[in-house]
């Protein structure tokens, strides 16, 4: 009798891809087949997760998830309390933010904090100040041959700058812990979107609006920006690409008025209560989030969340990649995280949604913030997620 394959859903991209060689090894390991139904970019993915389980067309096994996300999607997932990890591997910081009331719906796969990435043939020393960042990135734009500062014009990516610039600014986006509901109508929040805005007009592609992270990415690696931003698992095409040799810096943030924070969270996996098989799904997140699973995506960047990975990654490195090493240590002190909540997803949304119109001039600043306040705070108190 044949078995029934592991049906698993994941997110995709060059920052996840390398680890999901290890499949075919668990198959041939476990004899247990393994069917990726998709891999897809995180906004699609989470999309797909919505549609599927809401509709009861879902019947997966195993899910790539987020922890930001997770709390929206508790429901269709099974708590993780069974999985036989040793738990007492992971870094606690990254546990505290897979659980939800106590519960632990997913099991980290790395720990994401970004950290600065530019040229170091145009710049003697990386900015000091998101004020100095944008005196530079300015100077340095040559559109559209050359840009000064690359970053996301949509989604999580906008976001998240708007987020930790607000937090740097000396603002608290989400005052209440217990309902994420925004309050950006705030001097902080309006010096975070005119930086923006300000870096979209002066320094960053017309097409920013419409990048996300790969799309960044894949402008740097092209020679064609001085400074952008990035998370852990990017790191090996940095240090591969030929245009970048020899002239690639890395650094921390550049600090606010208020000091400086770095937006962060986990990626993880998850079982959903739809497993059919649910010993072989826990034996597949056992083995995707092993020591050697992690160290496989460690030595290409990715921060993992088990500390036995951490130490033995870190205790391997040297020149630049040690010294990145010790600016995520460094970066993980300023960590800025988002509430645990159902109806985070959609707050998010507004938020950038706002934000994006506001870098395209379709509305103003001042817009953008109320509109912030006014759809999130609904959004936010939505009743039946």
């Amino acid at each position: 009798m044949t078995r029934r394959p592991l049906r698993v859903l994941l997110v995709g991209g060059p920052m996840y891809d390398p680890l999901y060689r290890l499949l075919e090894e668990f198959s041939s390991k476990e004899r247990v087949p393994v069917e990726v139904v998709a891999k897809l970019p995180h906004p699609e993915l989470n999309a797909r997760v919505a549609g599927d389980f809401s509709s009861g067309q879902a019947d997966y096994d195993l899910i790539s998830t987020h922890t930001k996300y997770a709390p929206s999607q508790a429901r269709w997932l099974s708590p993780l309390e069974d999985s036989e990890i040793d738990l007492g591997s992971f870094q606690p910081h990254t546990l505290e933010l897979a659980r939800l009331d106590g519960a632990l719906l997913s099991v980290p796969r790395n720990l994401d904090v970004k950290l600065l990435i530019y040229r170091s043939d145009l710049l003697s020393a990386p900015p000091a100040t998101w004020r100095e960042l944008r005196d530079k990135a300015a100077a340095l734009s040559r559109r559209p041959a050359r840009f000064g500062f690359l970053f996301p014009g949509k989604e999580s990516g906008l976001f998240g700058h708007f987020f930790e610039l607000t937090a740097m600014a000396g603002g608290q986006l989400f005052p209440d812990p217990r309902v994420p509901a925004p309050r950006a109508a705030t001097e902080a929040s309006r010096w975070a979107l005119k930086t923006l805005v300000a870096l979209q007009a002066e320094a960053a592609p017309r097409s920013t609006p419409r990048w996300h992270y790969d799309q960044v990415a894949a402008c740097f690696l092209h020679g064609q920006a001085a400074m952008t931003t990035d998370w852990p698992g990017s790191w090996y095409l940095y240090r591969s690409a030929p245009r970048l040799a020899g002239r690639l810096g890395v650094s921390l943030y550049p600090e606010g008025p208020a000091g400086r924070w770095m937006y962060s969270s986990c990626h993880s996996f998850a079982v959903p209560k739809t497993a059919r098989d649910r010993p072989a799904a826990l034996a597949l997140l056992r083995y995707l989030t092993s020591l050697p699973a992690q160290l496989l995506e460690a030595r290409l960047g990715s921060l993992p969340a088990r500390l036995d990975a951490l130490e033995r990654v870190t205790a391997e490195a040297e020149g630049q990649d040690a010294q990145r090493w010790g600016l995520l240590a460094e970066a993980a002190v300023h960590l800025l995280v988002p509430p645990k909540h159902p109806n985070y997803p959609a707050v998010e949304e507004v938020i950038w949604r706002q934000a994006r119109s506001a870098l395209q001039g379709k509305i103003s600043v001042d817009t953008a913030l109320a509109a912030i306040d006014r759809l999130g705070g609904r959004a936010a108190r939505r009743q039946g997620v």
